[in-house]
């Protein structure tokens, strides 16, 4: 390690960094300058990667888990020679910059997880930790190794008082992720006070409780940083590494160094005398040709690695085909076009839930899809999604396709969203519907990436019955609707199950959520399997089309689909019933085909589903009117409490009734 250089490298990073929160008086130096020798042992010496091939297979995946430090993560991806230029520092966050405000995945080359929320990419660093363990024992052989990398996350006190990254942290130690390697930034500093101010707990012995492996260097001293990363990517020995690193924030800045002022932008307006504090010239955005030079020399080498690496890759593409076949597939998202058709229909005679169905489904998914996997928060025998014959997951099976989550939802969440951040395997993961919000920031981070994450949610209502109103949720569906760029699916039937599983798989540029009934639910076979599959893949569809001229239009969604058909056959042949699983989906169809199922000229509209009315009202108009719940549940039998809340055939019949 060239020590002396890359103490130059690490000024330069502090420089940048200041100059570029200086010039849009916005942003975050306590971190990028506090963590700068950190940055430069691993950007400039230990970390393997290849700029010009971002997503090289066997990269070291590198996660600033604190994505406010993200001129840290800017400085250094521009030094180490990826396609990040000089311009786009100076841009930081400024309109359609490639530095924007806090790290976006798709966005920046090199950039391998949107994060910003505290703690989020520490447990999307734990989804690329499980990502690279299960690739690594599903493609390495005993010839060739194509998968060896390492996960690298760097963190502070934020992300580590955040509870997702507590539960991410003990799923890591409980399944012996040991090529998980977490940097500790370690500052004595919060946003708005010292730490002390809002913990007292020794983290070091947390993370050993957890099964991390831990250590405690100082952050400043690049031999130790070496020493300890080199140290924990050679001992594989069932734990996660946990470098405690002890550094100054903000330091180059010594008005504000040490202290909680250091953390935002605080320290910006002293730019001038920090430059020359650390010995850099009056020209901002300064890179010295000495460091230019030595990046420069130093991506060769990583190019010949890389280079090294392709060969072995080739020699096992040529030597395992039919893996190869599965990597490529599973990379480029592919889903068998005739996935659809091999779902196996279902017995009419034979009424089950949707979870329940979903079971069944999920099956047919997992054998024409060998990458995907799927997870429960311990509650696989509730949420029915268990792949059959394929294994749990765990330190002795790598292999195994179904995780065990324990209770840990929004670890859940986030780990999914590294997994699908990684591109190898698609993620899924299931917990009941109520509990989406403790998920509900993943959720929202995997729509903002688009990544093809699929939710499975079950006990979607009232519905639910005995267990009352803290587990039957009936706002949380809108309130998952109204996420930009998720696609909430809730179907009716059997066969629209079918359909929605599908769907999720044909996705794959954003995130879908299942929303599956605890109650059985009757199989709509008076419509063909073939309509109800395909209507769900145009988010709504004519379910009960009217024999006489249309007087009235029923629309339903998930188990009120039942409720409609039956009011409708009591109302006679004027009425129409659309089904409406996925609203995203439909409102994504072309105009003509909306008119199709919702003609503007029949203004006489009914919606019945079991939760919050407000969403529906954009198809139902100001003349229409939405049977619902707009408030919340009751403990009692789940029929019981469906009908108690007006959920029933009769309150539709009555509501289309009285529209005239």
């Amino acid at each position: 390690m060239n020590k002396e250089i890359l103490a130059k490298a690490a000024t330069i990073s502090r420089g940048l960094s200041i100059d570029a929160v200086h010039a849009c008086s916005s942003g975050h130096l306590g971190l990028p300058l506090g963590t700068a020798e950190i940055g430069a042992v691993l950007f400039g010496h230990a970390l393997n990667y290849e700029p010009d091939a971002p997503k090289w297979l066997n990269r070291d995946r590198f996660i600033l888990s604190a994505g406010h430090g993200s001129m840290f993560l800017y400085s250094w991806l521009h030094l180490a020679g990826y396609e990040l230029s000089l311009e786009e520092i100076k841009n930081f966050r400024q309109l359609h910059s490639l530095t924007p405000g806090h790290p976006e995945f798709l966005e920046t080359p090199g950039v391998e997880a949107t994060t910003g929320p505290l703690g989020q990419g520490v447990g999307n660093g734990v989804g690329y930790a499980l990502s690279g363990k299960m690739a690594m024992a599903r493609f390495n052989t005993p010839e060739h190794t194509i998968f060896d990398h390492h996960v690298v996350v760097l963190a502070g006190d934020g992300c580590l008082q955040e509870g997702v990254s507590a539960e991410a942290a003990a799923f890591a130690g409980h399944n012996q992720l040991d090529n998980l390697i977490v940097f500790y930034d370690s500052n004595d500093v919060t946003l708005d006070a010292m730490a002390e101010r809002t913990q007292s707990e020794d983290t070091a012995k947390r993370f050993e409780a957890y099964g991390f492996e831990v250590v405690t260097i100082d952050g400043h001293d690049m031999d130790a940083v070496l020493s300890a990363f080199e140290t924990a990517k050679a001992n594989d020995n069932g734990k996660p590494k946990f470098i405690v690193a002890r550094t100054e924030i903000g330091r180059g800045i010594p008005e504000v160094a040490g202290t909680a002022k250091a953390h935002g932008e605080g320290g910006a307006k002293f730019a001038e005398e920090a430059r020359k504090g650390l010995g850099l010239p009056e020209e901002t955005f300064y890179v010295s040709d000495e460091v230019k030079d030595f990046f420069a020399q130093r991506k060769e080498a990583l190019k010949e690695a890389y280079a090294a690496w392709e060969k072995t890759y080739e020699a096992w593409q040529e030597a395992n085909p039919e893996l190869a076949a599965e990597l490529t597939a599973g990379l480029a998202r592919s889903v068998p076009t005739d996935l659809l058709n091999t779902i196996p229909e279902f017995d009419p005679e034979k009424a089950d839930a949707t979870r329940g169905y979903g079971g069944t489904v999920i099956q047919s998914v997992a054998e024409a899809m060998p990458l995907f996997v799927t997870g429960s928060a311990d509650l696989f025998g509730s949420t029915k999604n268990y792949i059959k014959d394929a294994g749990d997951f765990g330190p002795d099976n790598a292999k195994g396709r179904n995780v065990w989550y324990g209770i840990r939802e929004h670890a859940m969440g986030a780990i999914c969203n590294g997994m699908a951040y990684d591109g190898i395997f698609r993620a899924s993961g299931a917990t009941f519907l109520v509990f989406a919000d403790y998920l509900r920031p993943s959720i929202r981070l995997a729509a903002l990436s688009k990544l093809p994450v699929t939710y499975i949610l079950t006990h979607d209502s009232v519905g639910v019955g005995e267990d009352g109103p803290t587990h039957q949720p009936v706002e949380t569906v809108s309130g998952l609707r109204v996420i930009p760029g998720l696609d909430v699916i809730r179907p009716g039937d059997a066969e629209e199950t079918a359909g929605a599983f599908f769907a999720a798989m044909e996705r794959t540029d954003g995130p879908t959520a299942l929303i599956l009934s605890r109650q059985k639910v009757p199989i709509q076979d008076g419509i063909p399997v073939k309509e109800r599959r395909e209507g769900v893949l145009r988010g709504a569809y004519v379910a009960k089309k009217e024999t006489g001229d249309l007087d009235a239009i029923i629309l339903a969604t998930g188990s009120e689909l039942s409720l409609a058909m039956d009011a409708a056959a009591e109302l006679g042949g004027g009425v129409r019933v659309v089904s409406v699983p996925c609203m995203e989906r439909f409102d994504r169809q072309s105009t003509e085909y909306k008119e199709g199922v919702l003609p503007a000229a029949c203004t006489k509209r009914v919606s019945i589903e079991a939760g919050v009315t407000g969403l529906w009202y954009k198809y139902l108009g100001t003349g229409g009117t939405a049977v619902g719940i707009d408030r919340f549940g009751l403990s009692a039998p789940g029929g019981t409490v469906m009908k108690e809340l007006g959920i029933t055939t009769e309150s539709v019949v009555a509501a289309v009734k009285a529209l005239g």
